[in-house]
């Protein structure tokens, strides 16, 4: 198998990591990229273990940038939200239901923004022990720590993510059902219908970037909630919308002219939303022409 073959062999194991570290299909694609060009310019016939090697170019250069880009995003206009891997209107059919959905928790919006509460190495050595189950060895090996220090990267990373995340998360029907109902109510402005599907102390954070209008902290409680999508609604600013897919997660899409405007991912428990993410930011958007064809996947 020559080099190139055995490269896109690696290919989508290699973005999947990079994306789960970086938060961001560009720079995703961009250490991929650079791992492709280290791997082009090394005698490939000495190694022995080709994906091994892969994983640690990966792994070394997207935590260069991670940390670059730690820095980066301090400077960002208002809240960040990940960039999505995959835009799409329709759920990926060829995949196990069980399966799509346990991959679409390990992507989500909500999850992706939670990873940035950890350092560069803590978020490498947790994902590559638990969504590529690399033993403590192996990860020190990787990211130039020892076996005992990568466990306790991996223990407080845990720690850290499990205080963030819900404890029960509600079925795919139900999760459904709120976000639709949701979308119709925003769309309508009813703001009394809104605060009846939100938790009282629910979320909103909007990416806009700086690029476009949003809010620039988060906003608290539903009833603030409720008039913010009841003020949209009043300018006349409610743009079409469709369930879709964001990473294989159920999401809002939004489209001014057919292009996609933006797009609203939630968190549910109790059966109530208690976290919207809305990702307006257009340089953060697939580029797609109608909502005929509004499908971005790799």
């Amino acid at each position: 198998m020559n080099a190139d073959i055995t490269f896109q062999t690696h290919r989508s194991r290699l973005l999947a990591l990079a994306y789960r570290l970086l938060g961001s299909r560009a720079d995703a694609e961009d250490v991929v990229q650079d791992a492709w060009l280290r791997w082009a310019n090394t005698d490939t016939t000495a190694i022995r273990d080709a994906e091994a090697w892969l994983i640690t170019a990966t792994t070394r250069l997207g935590l260069d940038r991670l940390r670059a880009l730690k820095r980066e995003r301090l400077q960002y206009v208002g809240p960040w939200l990940p960039e999505p891997l995959e835009v799409s209107l329709e759920a990926d059919t060829s995949t196990d239901p069980a399966q799509a959905f346990a991959l679409a928790d390990e992507v989500s919006v909500a999850f992706l923004s939670l990873l940035e509460q950890l350092g560069p190495e803590e978020r490498a050595a947790f994902l590559l022990k638990e969504a590529f189950d690399h033993s403590y060895q192996q990860i020190g090996e990787l990211i130039g720590h020892s076996e005992a220090n990568c466990r306790q990267l991996v223990h407080r990373a845990k720690q850290r993510l499990q205080a963030g995340r819900p404890r029960f998360r509600a079925a795919p029907d139900q999760h459904r059902q709120l976000l639709a109902r949701f979308m119709d109510a925003a769309q309508r402005g009813d703001s009394q219908a809104i605060q009846a599907l939100l938790h009282a102390n629910a979320t909103q954070i909007s990416d806009g970037g700086g690029v476009v209008t949003a809010t620039v902290r988060p906003l608290q409680g539903a009833e603030r909630i409720g008039r913010l999508y009841w003020a949209i609604a009043r300018r006349g600013a409610a743009l079409p919308a469709q369930l879709g897919y964001v990473n294989g997660e159920l999401a809002i899409l939004r489209f001014a002219g057919g292009r996609l405007a933006s797009f609203t991912t939630v968190e549910v428990v109790d059966d109530r939303i208690v976290a919207l993410y809305s990702v307006l930011n257009p340089n953060k958007l697939p580029r797609l022409v109608t909502t005929a064809d509004a499908e971005a996947s790799l």
